[in-house]
């Protein structure tokens, strides 16, 4: 039985619309067609659709100025939700009463009671609800997951884990003077950038014991509650032994600073009792997504290819108590098309999501107990999952 390509609309004809959400439902004919979009005041015939992707791409798509006019149409079975954050929980819920499947950017909420709620909504109606958890599909975590899964005699592996840092960090003295400048719910760097840092370590190592957060707006600029600088610590219980050495503890350090002048940025340092990894770079799809057209994502080979030039260093300690150097490539491609196909499979087949609603509302969780830990200046315990 040939599969029946999924009708589907994108709220939100921004940054995350045209970079992240209508590339790929363009480039996955198979999975999804493009029926409307979202845009309150086209400026010409096709509004942003067209004049990013060509008429020919916009001429059969339908263009709402209203959610109310969207949510209305039947034809519609799914929604990408790409909106200002604020807006994520109350269009989901809207999107789920009219009986549609749903794509929520993140962060997916802007507390963990929405999300839950949003869960549970979802649940009752048999519809999918999807997290926009794109950066488990980044080539360095898929290397980097690759790594951690060698066996404890492998020359390569780094022995139990004692500390575990990610980051996102980047250059920015100035405001974008966007909409995420604004003191409004969801926003700042730790919901933004946070919500992946915070969900590739979940994946990684599950619920922490306790959090301790350092959050604020650094540069001084804009509005103060709005944060561009946070440094989250996850503490968690020391991991079984590989050797001798039993470490009392991992702690998960996870960071994004606006001020950090560097050309090749650091992403990972990894350490343990055999080795540490580290790398610097970020991966290439973003930059390229803004860029080329929708069929290259699949097409062109170097899609998602990771430079050499920013491979991750493996130091680990041989037998005679000398360090080996070697290079860890990150040989896999990144693919946030996997993401597409998993939700396109979850609509259609049943399948069991990759990323799942319960976890993207526990990093919503964890960000709302970073910014309670940060206020109060305090370590705080996390609570058993709902």
């Amino acid at each position: 039985m040939s599969f029946q390509p999924i009708k589907s609309a994108v709220l939100g004809v921004g940054l995350g619309g045209m970079t992240f959400h209508i590339p790929f439902v363009l480039a996955l004919p198979k999975y999804f067609t493009l029926s409307a979009v979202l845009e309150r005041n086209p400026a010409g015939p096709g509004g942003k659709l067209a004049a990013r992707f060509g008429a020919e791409v916009a001429k059969d798509v339908k263009i709402y100025r209203t959610y109310e006019e969207l949510f209305a149409d039947a034809d519609i079975e799914l929604v990408f939700i790409s909106t200002p954050s604020e807006t994520h929980y109350g269009l989901a819920k809207l999107a789920l009463l009219a009986g549609k499947h749903v794509l929520v950017d993140k962060p997916v909420t802007a507390i963990a009671t929405e999300a839950y709620e949003l869960g549970e909504l979802a649940k009752s109606k048999g519809l999918v609800l999807y997290p926009f958890q794109n950066r488990r599909w980044d080539s360095d975590f898929l290397a980097l997951r690759k790594l951690l899964a060698l066996p404890p005699s492998d020359p390569k592996s780094l022995g139990t884990l004692v500390e575990f840092e990610s980051r996102f960090d980047r250059f920015r003295t100035a405001l974008k003077n966007t909409w995420k400048d604004l003191p409004i719910p969801a926003n700042g760097l730790t919901y933004d950038l946070g919500a992946h840092l915070i969900d590739q370590a979940l994946v990684l190592f599950g619920r922490p014991a306790k959090l301790t957060a350092f959050i604020e707006n650094v540069r001084g600029i804009g509005h103060k509650e709005v944060d561009d600088n946070f440094t989250v610590y996850l503490h968690y219980p020391g991991q079984p032994a590989t050797d001798t050495v039993q470490p009392t503890s991992l702690t998960v350090i996870l960071r994004g600073h606006i001020l950090s002048v560097r050309s090749t940025q650091v992403r990972y340092v990894v350490r343990g009792t055999h080795g540490t990894f580290t790398k610097g770079g970020v991966d290439v799809q973003e930059d390229q997504l803004k860029a080329i057209h929708p069929a290259a994502i699949i097409a062109d080979a170097t899609f998602g290819l990771e430079p050499e030039r920013i491979w991750g260093t493996v130091e680990n300690v041989t037998p005679d108590g000398s360090i080996a150097t070697s290079t860890w490539p990150s040989l896999e491609k990144g693919n946030y098309s996997g993401l597409f196909v998993d939700l396109a499979l979850a609509i259609r087949e049943g399948k069991q999501q990759a990323v799942t609603w319960a976890q993207s509302a526990e990093v919503i969780e964890m960000i709302e107990l970073a910014y309670r830990s940060a206020k109060e200046e305090r370590t705080l315990p996390v609570p058993p999952r709902p």
